[in-house]
């Protein structure tokens, strides 16, 4: 495992610790999008079905339990939990807009035709797009706290790490994933205003809001 791919991973197990820290501090899931840690729970679970077919390492499985855990646990705290505090008006975006295309692209554009492939390309075109309705939540409500901000940054830093992970296995093991790395370009581009704003504004001590 190179060092982009372990930082990639660390700033995901990051950004999760951060959200789910933050819920349970706070007692508050306000500015929190349900929807789109439903779509990350889904993009876990479609994923990691491999864990009743193969093993490859003790890390690789741990980190797969824990973001599975992680995940429904957010689920769990956002629509039971803490539900009273849970902003259902402003989380509003239309999920099956992202399910549906996502779906029926990843039963025509795959490594191969087979039930475990199939979800796992599902998975990766879904989690390009999972942010989607946070980031319209923090558009309609026009500011964002500066906790979920953190957390929103370092899941774009994954991503953005495991780009360069992914040009680094193809000069180096010529390894190359185009579903992948263009899944993981699109999501990149999604957090270009958001890494943009976190610059000029959080880091500078200031709210963060994204243009409507």
């Amino acid at each position: 495992m190179n060092v982009f791919r372990l930082t990639g991973d660390l700033s995901h197990l990051a950004a999760i610790i951060i959200l789910l820290l933050k819920i349970w501090k706070t007692r508050s899931c306000a500015g929190i999008s349900g929807k789109s840690q439903i779509l990350f729970a889904l993009v876990f679970t479609t994923r990691y079905l491999d864990l009743f077919t193969s093993f490859i390492s003790l890390y690789n499985t741990s980190m797969k339990v824990i973001y599975i855990g992680c995940a429904y646990a957010t689920v769990y705290l956002i629509y039971v939990k803490f539900k009273a505090t849970y902003d259902g008006n402003h989380d509003t975006f239309r999920v099956e807009f992202l399910v549906v295309p996502v779906g029926g692209l990843s039963f025509l554009v795959n490594h191969d035709f087979s039930p475990l492939e199939i979800l796992w390309t599902f998975s990766i075109y879904l989690e390009s797009v999972a942010i989607l309705p946070q980031l319209f939540m923090i558009s309609k409500t026009g500011e964002a706290e500066t906790i979920t901000t953190h957390y929103l940054f370092f899941l774009g830093l994954y991503r953005a790490l495991y780009l360069i992970n992914w040009i680094w296995r193809f000069y180096f093991e010529g390894f190359f994933d185009m579903i992948a790395i263009v899944a993981g370009v699109v999501q990149t581009i999604l957090y270009c205003d958001f890494f943009y704003l976190y610059v000029t504004k959080v880091l500078k001590g200031k709210k963060l809001s994204l243009p409507a």
